[in-house]
């Protein structure tokens, strides 16, 4: 199995090199520093994109895959309830271009 990044060492490079990239993080839940599920609402120029959870694979590595509805409303009621089941979720959007090419180079 692949080593696990601390979730809140690992929010905190995503925020870093976002704003270098010249775009705007938000952490919109703040869960466990170190054992915390992590979800990535991606978007660009203010439009919502991907939402992204980081998950093992079957070879035991990190890997981001998406996840929740695609329609923003449903995005919402979706992110409560994942908020209340796991109080340790970590919810961050990034809003830049690439986003997901960001999250990839961050995490890999």
């Amino acid at each position: 199995m692949a080593p696990r990044l601390a979730a809140g060492i690992l929010v905190a490079a995503l925020i870093r090199r976002t704003e270098a990239a010249g775009g705007h993080a938000m952490v919109l839940g703040r869960g466990d520093a170190t054992a915390g599920t992590v979800l990535i609402q991606l978007a660009e120029r203010g439009v919502a994109g991907a939402l992204l959870e980081r998950r093992l694979d079957r070879e035991g590595r990190y890997v981001w895959a998406p996840t929740g509805p695609d329609d923003a409303e449903e995005r919402g009621g979706y992110l409560q309830r994942r908020r209340r089941s796991d109080p340790d979720l970590w919810v961050v959007e990034l809003d830049v271009a690439n986003a997901q090419v960001l999250v990839e180079e961050v995490s890999g």
